[in-house]
Order: C-alpha cells, then structure tokens, then sequence
C-alpha cells in the first residue's frame, strides 16, 4: 500500500483527536473487559470458580482448568481476546450478581445456573449446559435409585440444600452428614464413610475425574433436577449477550463443545445431555 504525506495541520489535527478518544474512554474497553463488548481491549477480566475440579479449578502451578474455563476461553477468543489476555477472577457463588453489576467482571461461567430471581439482576447467555442433581457411588455400589438411600449415609457440603432435598423428596431416612467440602465428602465416601454423595452432576463428574479417584467411583444417573449452566453478564449489555450467544453457537456447531466435555468429564463416565439451544431453558 503507497503511503501519503500529511500535511502539519492534518497531523496535528490527528493528534488531537486520538488524545480526546484516548481520554473518554466510554467507547472502548477498559482494564476490566467492561466496555461494549467487541473486544480488541488489553485484557478481559472473567469470574469463575477456582475450587471445583473439571468446571474451574486453580492448579498448583496458577494455571487454570475445566469446562467452564474451556468455555469462557471460547467465548472470549470470539470477542476478540486471546487466552494470555484473559484474567480469571474467583467469584464465589454468594458475589456473582455483585461481581456483574460492580462491573469486576466482564462475564461469570461458574456453574451459574439460571433462574428467575437471578434474571431480575443480571442477564444469562446460553445455557450452555443442562446438569442434574445426582448421586455420586462407589463402582460396585448396588445404590440405583434415591430411594436406595433409606438408612443410608448421604454426604453433601454444608450449606447446601442438596442433600435434604433427596431426604425430603425421595428418602426419608436417609442420614445426613454434612462436611466442609466436596473433598471431605469424597474422602469419606472412599473409606465407606457414607454412601453416597449428592449435588450436580457436572461438578460430581469433576471430581471423580480427577487422577486419585479415577475408576473408584461412579454416577447413578438420576436427574433429580435440571440445572441450567449460563453465563452472565451485567443486566442491560445486550451487545456483549449476543455476542456470547453465538459464540457458544459456534462452540456447539464445530464441535468444540463436545471435545470440552470429553475432556473435563470423560474419566468419570459422565452421560451428558446434549448441547441445549440458546434461551431453551429446561424445568
């Protein structure tokens, strides 16, 4: 391409004008990917969980991994951000809506599922996933149903509504015990502590898949609810929700969903349901 001479005056003119555009600021992005959503900015701050092993989990060495990590890297590669420019930021499940309308993130996919009340704070691309609550058993358990639990041990975290659903809907005298963590859960369903353990699929999936547990345990496959995974973004930013919507379409159509699942929950036998149509949220 042949270059023009510009004139002073065109110079300084053009100057002027690339210091004003630089000072505004309101039609670009900014630090925290918040701006109007096309990308191209320096970095693009994503909140995630860092603790639940193949959806999102912080590595010893500071990298990340999981299927929403897999995910929200897509979604980000098609707003213009490549993975090095991307900023993963812990957001616990109690600060999500705060996170988004703080503007401390530019978009949550943390195992946000999608419900009303969450709808009248904050805007949801997707679902990008339909899990289930279910129970998670040792291979060789002969526990096939919820009612199976009667008399059993069922562990769940503490704080988590999980477990007493299952009490309330399915076994009534299921004993509960509540630990700290998934982990704890999962040490105690190894050592016979408790028989079985109870919360989304996708997240037990995860946990099982990880090296030390690999071949011990098993899903029952029961579909005790439907959890609608989306990810949001701050209420109003249409432009950034269409964007992520066709992302995930485009993640759906060349396949690249389906390998992100295969390698996040594949060693734990994981029977995912397919890719959901964008805005088909199920009951």
């Amino acid at each position: 391409m042949k270059l023009r001479k510009v004139s002073a005056a065109a110079a300084t003119a053009l100057v002027l004008a690339l210091t004003a555009t630089a000072c505004g600021g309101d039609d670009g992005g900014d630090s925290n990917g918040s701006g109007s959503g096309s990308g191209g900015g320096d970095k693009i701050k994503i909140g995630i969980k860092y603790d639940q092993p193949g959806l999102g989990l912080k590595e010893p060495d500071g990298s990340f991994s999981g299927f929403d990590v897999d995910v929200a890297t897509y979604v980000a590669k098609e707003l213009g951000y490549e993975p090095d420019q991307i900023e993963w930021v812990e957001t616990k499940s109690a600060d999500r809506e705060n996170a988004l309308s703080r503007g401390d993130v530019k978009m949550i996919a943390a195992t946000y599922s999608i419900t009303d009340e969450r709808k009248q704070k904050v805007d949801f691309a997707g679902p990008y996933l339909l899990a289930h609550q279910d129970l998670l058993v040792k291979k060789d358990s002969d526990i096939t149903k919820a009612t199976d639990l009667n008399e059993k041990k069922l562990c769940s975290v503490a704080g988590s509504t999980s477990a007493q659903n299952v009490k309330d809907d399915f076994a009534p005298k299921a004993q509960l015990d509540q630990r700290g963590g998934y982990s704890e859960c999962l040490a105690a369903l190894q050592s016979g502590a408790v028989d079985a353990l109870t919360t989304d699929d996708s997240i037990l999936a995860g946990y099982a898949a990880q090296e030390q547990y690999k071949g011990q345990f098993k899903l029952a496959g029961l579909k005790l609810s439907n959890e609608n995974y989306g990810i949001g973004v701050k209420k109003g930013d249409k432009a950034t929700l269409d964007k992520v919507n066709a992302a995930l379409e485009k993640m759906v159509s060349d396949k690249s969903w389906d390998k992100a699942v295969t390698e996040n929950f594949g060693p734990a036998n994981y029977k995912n349901e397919p890719a959901p149509k964008i805005g088909q949220i199920v009951q």
